[in-house]
């Protein structure tokens, strides 16, 4: 038996497995594990554990682990990438255009914790595989996003003329996104607070003074 292949069994559960809140719990769960031990290390058999079911019966939601990562993975971006989206054709000047992607960040980090760590730690290998090729694409967009917009602050002169735009843009998304791994929903402060806090000490350094 390999961790692709359902095993059919009387023990298993009778769950719907259409019934979409539970297969969102069990991403959840599966997401929880994937970001504490890695893809690789994680089994099937782990996930189940974790969730309370035999390992047979997550073949009855999803075809493989692979399968659950690819929609742990999907679902996150393709919020991200509407909230950014929604930035990006708000007409907004560079500098409200860099603090709305910064809170939006915020708040999918909020939404997709284990998702965004998961990210971080296995996104560029797993863009080599066919299936996972839409990192490989979102990383391209992301990086095209914010870049554009710290170009677009210098031509203004919203920027400091001698800004490093590319070494801004790698500061800024890895101080943003590096949060993943200590931020916890419900916490003392909301993500937008704390995307006002990262503000402040980016932009102090990098906006025109009067």
């Amino acid at each position: 038996m390999t961790e692709n292949d359902p095993v059919p069994n009387s023990k298993q559960t009778t769950e719907n497995p259409a019934a979409p809140g539970r297969r969102r719990e069990l991403l959840a769960t599966a997401a929880e594990v994937f970001a504490a031990h890695g893809y690789n290390a994680t089994t099937v058999r782990r996930i189940a554990d974790e969730a309370g079911l035999l390992a047979g019966s997550l073949y009855y939601h999803f075809d493989s682990k692979e399968s659950m990562l690819d929609e742990i993975l999907s679902t996150f971006l393709d919020e991200l990438w509407a909230g950014y989206d929604t930035v990006l054709a708000s007409g907004l000047g560079p500098r409200e255009t860099l603090e709305a992607l910064v809170t939006e960040s915020f708040r999918e980090i909020d939404r997709h914790r284990p998702a965004v760590a998961i990210y971080q730690k296995e996104s560029r290998h797993l863009a080599a595989r066919p299936r996972f090729a839409y990192l490989a694409d979102s990383q391209r967009r992301f990086e095209e996003a914010w870049l554009g917009t710290l170009q677009r602050g210098v031509a203004e002169r919203v920027f400091r003329a001698d800004l490093d735009t590319r070494l801004t843009y790698r500061f800024v998304r890895d101080t943003v996104w590096v949060a993943a791994s200590w931020y916890r929903p419900g916490g003392a402060h909301t993500p937008e607070e704390i995307a006002r806090q990262y503000l402040s000490m980016v932009l102090d350094g990098i906006a025109v003074r009067d």
